[in-house]
């Protein structure tokens, strides 16, 4: 009897202690969601509302256009096509996204990070040289690789990364990300280009640089 109770408790436990450690709080799907006390005030959710199932119909996992190019004749080169849950509603709590980037010649993705997703790249046409830094606590350490056609490379979620077309042709790769809402923030666009503008002299002291070339690439990027 002592036995059988003893095995009992012990299920318990092993129970209780798997339900804790299974138990997290959702993934933020967007840059924030601030709590309210008063329901009337609530705009969002965290990720979007459900469409009754009842009338949800197949054009609501379907888009068209990815084949299309994008235009590349900007300052980077390079042009995105994201297919996440705004153009496409049924990607909704699925946690996946599709991106095409098309590549002028000597064009960039510039270093860029997804806060709510890791990115799997696929070259479809021309060569890139890609790459990450990891974080500091990690030394920041580089890892790149020139990628081919039908090559393939991972960037971990969260992690500063480029994608540059070394060719003297056009380039086209495909990303599928994890989340349905990744999140893009491009580092020297943030940085410098922030509304309203960081204080220069916050980042005179951070990039060791006078204060006159911070208010100059604050003025290029538009702060």
């Amino acid at each position: 009897m002592m036995k059988t109770c003893t095995l009992f408790l012990s299920a318990i436990v092993l129970a209780l202690a798997t339900h804790i450690a299974r138990a997290y709080d959702p993934s933020p799907l967007q840059d924030f969601c601030v709590a309210i006390d008063d329901p009337k005030d609530m705009l969002f959710v965290n990720g979007r509302f459900c469409k009754n199932p009842e009338l949800v119909k197949a054009e609501d996992f379907f888009f068209s256009g990815i084949n299309i190019p994008g235009n590349t004749d900007n300052a980077v080169g390079s042009n995105v096509t994201a297919v996440l849950v705004d153009n496409l509603p049924g990607l909704n709590t699925l946690g996946i996204s599709l991106a095409r980037i098309d590549y002028a010649p000597y064009g960039q993705n510039p270093p860029h990070t997804h806060p709510r997703a890791s990115e799997i790249l696929f070259v479809a046409e021309g060569t890139l040289y890609v790459g990450f830094v990891s974080s500091n606590q990690d030394g920041n350490r580089l890892f790149t690789k020139v990628l081919n056609k039908g090559d393939v490379f991972v960037f971990p979620i969260g992690m500063i990364h480029f994608q540059f077309n070394i060719g003297k042709t056009p380039a086209l790769a495909f990303a599928g990300l994890g989340s349905q809402n990744p999140g893009v923030i491009t580092i020297a666009n943030a940085v410098f280009g922030s509304d309203p503008p960081i204080n220069p002299d916050v980042l005179a002291k951070a990039f060791m640089l006078e204060k006159n070339v911070v208010e100059f690439l604050q003025k290029r990027f538009g702060a």
